[in-house]
């Protein structure tokens, strides 16, 4: 499922539209890499059977955005070039309120599943007990869950190594959203049970990682979603 410059990329792996498929909603997703051993790892872990979408399946760190995420206090902002990648998603005059508390989501829902805050304490009577520092974010990818779902996410996927974050990767730990959080190598997932989406862009992952290490900010995103019944891959 790849392919080369702007142009789509199409293939079987969607499903067929539903009678009333529900609007994609925004929501971010982090994929918090450890560099610290020979190879990278990434963080996932497994939802809970109870939920209405990819229950028992291991995903990254994320969920919906909230209104409230607008109103979020931080510290550091994003990267020019990833915040103009977002922008390029949704139209040069989207509200950059809009674009930044997508990314503010991303962190937030990483504090919620695996107890982890990337930013400064926050002794403020807030949402948060921390500032989310948003400047190491990396836009890796957008995708849209296919019709015919009971629910739809139109979900941006974010990269943030550890070391430049100031997290321990031996802090993280379970929650009621996300069981069984685990490292696993970003090259061997067989350990776990994924969606088809999440191993297409870990696949995008490792390919961005062999092109160069650092993860640029300022790369091209891969936009998959579905088109006539067939899903498409695209540049942003």
């Amino acid at each position: 499922m790849t392919g080369n410059g702007g142009g789509p990329v199409e293939g079987p792996l969607s499903e067929a539209p539903g009678p009333r498929s529900p609007r994609p909603r925004d929501a971010a997703s982090i994929m918090l890499l450890d560099r610290s051993q020979a190879h990278v790892r990434v963080l996932v872990g497994k939802r809970n059977k109870a939920h209405v979408f990819m229950p028992d399946l291991h995903v990254f760190p994320g969920g919906r955005r909230d209104t409230s995420d607008r109103r979020l206090p931080w510290d550091g902002d994003m990267h020019p070039a990833v915040l103009e990648r977002l922008k390029n998603c949704h139209g040069q005059r989207a509200p950059e309120s809009r674009l930044r508390a997508i990314a503010l989501a991303a962190l937030r829902e990483l504090h919620e599943e695996a107890g982890i805050a990337v930013g400064r304490k926050n002794s403020g009577n807030t949402t948060l007990p921390f500032l989310p520092d948003l400047t190491n974010l990396r836009y890796m990818a957008r995708a849209i869950t296919p019709p015919g779902h009971p629910r739809r996410f139109d979900t941006h996927f974010f990269a943030l190594f550890t070391d430049e974050a100031g997290v321990e990767p031996a802090d993280v730990r379970d929650s009621r959203e996300l069981e069984d959080l685990r490292w696993i190598d970003v090259n061997d997932v067989s350990a776990v049970r994924m969606p088809d989406i999440t191993e297409i862009i870990l696949g995008d992952l490792r390919a961005s990682l062999e092109s160069d290490a650092s993860l640029p900010f300022g790369r091209p995103v891969p936009f998959y979603y579905t088109r006539h019944g067939r899903f498409v891959r695209d540049l942003l």
